[in-house]
């Protein structure tokens, strides 16, 4: 399970954001996206410079629906500390990251957002281990 690499299982064209985006742009995005419901917010040379959840969405978008006013953009409701995380990190101690709560990580290699990796790539990265393990045991 060491030799599993995030770079093996990262998705590398991934839901991105930008700062000055509306939340109504943000959410067209995220309904495009069925793997990806939150993501880095980049900058324009790809350095992440924050993180939109799907609860910053839906604190804001609740009240933009209901009063028809979209005056919310991203770089107001990210998340501006960023847990990033880098390709070679094995897959089993991102496994023992997640354990906090925290779902999707955006992946940087020197210093430009190069993917993401979510819990779903990580069970299947664990899944794949384990049907060698089965495999060996026969």
């Amino acid at each position: 399970m060491e030799s599993l690499k995030v770079r093996h299982y990262m998705t590398q064209h991934s839901i991105t954001f930008k700062a000055d985006m509306s939340l109504s742009a943000a959410l067209e995005r995220v309904v495009e996206f069925n793997d990806f419901f939150s993501g880095p917010v980049i900058d324009d040379h790809g350095r992440v410079i924050g993180f939109l959840s799907e609860q910053d969405l839906l604190d804001k978008l609740v009240k933009v629906s209901y009063f028809c006013q979209d005056s919310h953009m991203v770089g107001d409701c990210m998340t501006q500390v960023v847990d990033t995380i880098g390709p070679d990190l094995p897959i089993i101690e991102l496994a023992g990251y997640m354990r906090d709560g925290r779902s999707t990580y955006p992946v940087v290699e020197d210093g430009r957002l190069v993917g993401v990796i979510n819990r779903r790539a990580v069970l299947k990265a664990i899944n794949k281990n384990l049907h060698s393990c089965f495999k060996r045991q026969v």
